[in-house]
């Protein structure tokens, strides 16, 4: 297991307030040396900002790119090595539009876009915002990996320390730790003889590196007079076998992932991780990035799971749709029709979700991925099966979703 992320959260000021951004680097420094004293390896740290909008008010248009330019800058000076501004606002959607002159020009900045949210229900201009820039972020590069630095977010709030979903709320600092421990999962089923053997594997895993976690960071929020917002345990995976959740869902007994019985293996992966008892803050449940877990990106390449699965198990799991490669040709139209999809299930089922969808330039369905990324297992592109929107759903309305009434027992 490996500590994916220490993410600061910061409102950084604009101005910038450079004092800021070095204090924080100082606290960065000190918690990756006493975390690796204590047996984890930190692979990245990460500077997570109260959302961009909200900080740059009326001069939004003019100097969003001035803003992550010089916060860029001060922030790699201080150590960080990615940095999220927060999200594009639906009550502000000039804020979607300047996201691609951003990641154009900025390589360490990370972005989101809200297109739900529990109090101000689904927006649909927003969804259709997040779909176009999705298109507009893809012919940067010639593989479309800009993508990979923005997220659609629906019902998703402040303190989450993965990327591209983390932002903060408020004027105080604070801290998280996002994981990269699929490895825990993939060796508690696979030295299992029963599920509840699995079960309680997980959950004791879990359980004692979150412990020893757990008191290195109190131990830090004390010492530096800063909140510690707990861990993220989405056991985030890495591109092999040993660290891919794909594997331990079909070590349960499901011959391919995406035939019948992987979203009973989800599921059962997922409760299991709920059951386990710690800090918790984020999405901490299952994490499915297609093209950064070896198995998935297996499967999706000879066609077994394909979209409409991984939106059927984001019901039952983690973070939503992330990293699925597209063809290149996809339109903003058919990108909205699926974005509404999840922010509809985000908002019914009351949970976190996401959406890092990867248009590549010049692919069609059934493509090989050509990525040259050290946590990207290569893939095919996917099949997206999905039509413009047209009558009710093509206005601009904002509407809300409650959650199922479940009647008395």
């Amino acid at each position: 297991m490996k500590i994916r992320s220490i993410t600061f959260f910061l409102n950084p000021n604009w101005p910038l307030d450079v004092d800021r951004i070095r204090k924080s680097g100082e606290f960065l420094a000190e918690a990756r040396l006493i975390f690796e004293k204590a047996g984890y390896e930190v692979q990245t740290t990460r500077l997570a900002t109260v959302p961009f909008p909200q900080l740059l008010g009326s001069h939004l248009e003019r100097e969003a790119v001035q803003f992550a330019l010089e916060l860029e800058q001060q922030a790699r000076m201080a150590g960080f090595d990615y940095i999220s501004l927060g999200p594009a606002l639906p009550g502000v959607m000039e804020s979607y539009a300047v996201i691609p002159q951003i990641l154009t020009i900025a390589p360490a900045i990370f972005l989101g876009g809200v297109m739900a949210d529990a109090q101000a229900g689904i927006s649909l201009p927003a969804v259709r915002a997040c779909a176009r820039t999705i298109r507009d972020l893809a012919p940067i590069t010639p593989d479309g990996f800009t993508n990979l630095r923005f997220a659609a977010l629906a019902n998703v709030p402040p303190g989450s320390p993965f990327f591209p979903a983390a932002y903060h709320a408020g004027d105080e600092p604070a801290f998280a730790l996002a994981t990269e421990a699929a490895d825990l999962i993939v060796d508690a089923v696979s030295e299992a003889d029963s599920l509840e053997q699995a079960r309680r594997r997980i959950v004791s895993a879990l359980e004692d590196h979150s412990a020893r976690l757990g008191q290195v960071s109190e131990a830090l929020a004390t010492r530096f007079q800063i909140e510690f917002k707990g861990i993220d345990f989405s056991p985030a995976p890495f591109p092999s076998r040993e660290c891919s959740l794909g594997d331990a869902v079909e070590r349960l007994g499901i011959p391919a992932l995406g035939l019948p019985g992987t979203l009973a293996g989800m599921a059962f992966l997922a409760e299991s991780i709920d059951r386990a008892r710690f800090s918790r803050t984020g999405f901490s449940g299952l994490m499915l990035p297609v093209l950064e877990d070896a198995v998935l990106a297996e499967r999706a390449a000879e066609g077994s799971l394909t979209i409409t699965d991984l939106l059927l198990y984001s019901a039952v799991c983690g973070t939503g749709l992330d990293t699925i490669p597209l063809p290149g040709d996809v339109t903003e139209e058919q990108l909205a029709a699926v974005l509404l999809d999840l922010a509809a299930l985000a908002q019914r089922l009351e949970k976190s979700l996401t959406a890092r969808l990867m248009p590549v330039p010049g692919k069609i369905a059934g493509d090989p991925t050509g990525f040259d990324f050290a946590f990207f297992a290569n893939s095919r592109v996917m099949t997206i099966r999905s039509q413009p929107l047209v009558g009710l759903f093509s206005s601009d309305e904002i509407f809300d979703l409650k959650a199922r009434i479940r009647p008395a027992s």
